[in-house]
């Protein structure tokens, strides 16, 4: 679902009231605690508070199960042919597969940007790589609504959904009601999507002191991490979420940032991405310009385009970009290395049921 504000965004927005979570954090261990358990909510003690509303769309197990169901179900397209899973796989963190540079949707319509990550999304106040949608809520009409991906509308999603033999009993079971509408579908999706969170990596077990080592490489790619890239990759979601034109020289004329903002100034800025997961979301950037992270590295290095909206942080009395050797940028990636949540790509309670 990698598009900004959806045309029918803004038509729902009065009727699609803010949501809240209880949702689960938790590691390989917990993974086979009670059933219980898996549904409450624990913030990861090295994270930031959630942003996301906890009021009027509390998470439950049915909720849960209901969103799950829905994201995995193609039934959200115009012919039945592509789920939210299409461009969103666990393996990958639910970024998309590295042979999909772009999101393909029905008829194999191929979009305009690489599908991001989803994870850690209570923690975030902004979505897509233009921010154009600001409530998780109403993430999913992009996907839906966009030709290029479900092509189809929003009524006609809830008409299928109340015609089924099965989701007016599994929404009364959430909702209180079995007729299905736009919020309850939304709000399901959320429960599931906020439960997508990922903090037991190997870099997460050391910072909380639980008996991880860093290998020397290692913690001299954590020590030039901080020096060379925590400007815009900050905090313990690795994302100041900020928008910015890192100089990669697009020729697509996508305006990123500025196609919501209607600023020239936000010209061909974009989102900075988190770096959890990293080493499994490959390709890289908006426009899936760089298929590794040496690539990335040689692209701070040396490979920076200048242009009148660049980040200053890249362009320093009049030298472009970020002084990285060899030796630095092996050290930093194997420190990118360590961003990888094993229990989280592979944990149960995501799988398609």
């Amino acid at each position: 679902m990698p598009y900004g504000l959806s045309r029918a965004c803004l038509a729902i927005g009065l009727a699609c009231s803010l949501s809240s979570l209880v949702f689960a954090c938790t590691s390989e261990k917990e993974a086979i605690a009670p059933s219980k358990a898996l549904f409450e909510f624990a913030k990861p003690t090295n994270f930031p508070e959630p942003i996301y509303t906890f009021e009027s769309n509390p998470i439950t197990e049915e909720g849960f199960r209901l969103g799950r169901k829905l994201f995995f179900d193609p039934i959200l397209s115009s012919d039945g042919s592509v789920s939210c899973n299409n461009c969103h796989i666990q393996s990958n963190a639910f970024a998309d597969a590295q042979q999909h540079p772009f999101s393909v949707g029905v008829d194999n319509r191929i979009g305009k940007r690489n599908a991001p990550p989803l994870m850690n999304l209570a923690f975030m106040k902004e979505f897509f790589w233009d921010g154009g949608v600001t409530h998780l809520d109403f993430v999913p009409i992009n996907a839906i609504e966009s030709d290029v991906e479900m092509n189809e509308t929003l009524a006609e999603v809830i008409k299928k959904l109340n015609a089924h033999p099965e989701y007016p009993m599994l929404f009364e079971e959430v909702f209180g009601s079995e007729e299905v509408t736009s919020p309850f579908m939304l709000q399901a999706l959320s429960q599931f999507m906020l439960m997508l969170v990922s903090a037991d990596t190997r870099y997460d077990r050391f910072q909380r002191g639980v008996g991880e080592e860093l290998s020397t490489e290692e913690s001299i790619g954590l020590q030039l991490f901080k020096e060379k890239c925590a400007n815009c990759h900050q905090g313990e979601l690795f994302s100041d979420f900020s928008y910015r034109n890192n100089g990669i020289g697009t020729t697509d004329k996508d305006p990123g940032r500025s196609a919501i903002t209607d600023t020239e100034s936000d010209f061909g800025k974009f989102r900075v991405p988190s770096l959890r997961n990293v080493a499994l979301t490959a390709p890289y950037m908006h426009n899936a310009k760089f298929a590794t992270l040496e690539e990335v590295m040689d692209h701070y290095d040396r490979g920076v385009v200048d242009s009148p909206t660049l980040d200053p942080i890249l362009k320093n009395e009049g030298i472009l970009g970020i002084s990285i050797s060899e030796d630095e940028k092996k050290s930093i990636i194997a420190f990118l290395r360590t961003l990888t949540d094993h229990a989280f790509r592979l944990d149960s309670r995501f799988q398609n049921p």
